[in-house]
Order: structure tokens, then C-alpha cells, then sequence
């Protein structure tokens, strides 16, 4: 099993706690940071588009990835979120052990 880093952007503060605090909960995401607010730039059906969005960076595991993107989707605001998963090669063994701890099917 490996540890992923997922990221996706939602469109306000409170639309990325609600969607933090489910993947937790849920045990899809072992920790998910929610930064500032940032400038996207972007076309979207043939127009240019400028959102502040704010960036969700989430921990996981290869095992917990379709359903957490099931979940991100299901629990997401737009039509197509920006879903990105990054495997992790090195990290703190000790941290890398938690996230799969934290994501493990069976507890």
C-alpha cells in the first residue's frame, strides 16, 4: 500500500471544511489541509474564468482513493472538480504509517 497526496479546490471556506471534515470522519483522508484562498485562472466552457478558490491538500492511501474521489465527488459543488492524486515516495516512515493507520478499512 502507498500513500497518496490528493488535491482538488473548492470555491469557499466553509464548502472546504464540510468537505475536510466528511473525508476524516469517514476515514477516506487521514488529514486534510485547507489553505488561503487562491487566485485560479482558468477557461471553462469557452470563457475565461478567475475564482478565488480555497486548496485542499489530502493524505491517503492507493487502497482508500476511489472512495475517497467517490466521495470528493459526491460531496463537491462543481460540475468537474479538479481531483489530482500524487504518489508519495518518501516521507517520515513514521507520519506514512499514521496516514495508513488513519485510512485503514478495517480499524
Amino acid at each position: 500500500m502507498s500513500t497518496l497526496l490528493v488535491l482538488t479546490n473548492l470555491p469557499d471556506r466553509a464548502a472546504a471544511e464540510r468537505l475536510a471534515d466528511s473525508l476524516v470522519d469517514k476515514g477516506l483522508a487521514a488529514c486534510v489541509n485547507i489553505f488561503a484562498p487562491c487566485l485560479s485562472v482558468y477557461r471553462w466552457k469557452d470563457a475565461m474564468q478567475r475564482d478565488a478558490e480555497h486548496p485542499l491538500l489530502i493524505k491517503t492511501t492507493t487502497e482508500r482513493y476511489a472512495a475517497l474521489e467517490t466521495a470528493i465527488r459526491a460531496g463537491h459543488p462543481y460540475e468537474l472538480p479538479e481531483i489530482i492524486a500524487v504518489p508519495i515516495e518518501r516521507g517520515l516512515p513514521a507520519y506514512l504509517d499514521w496516514v495508513a493507520a488513519e485510512t485503514a478499512v478495517e480499524k
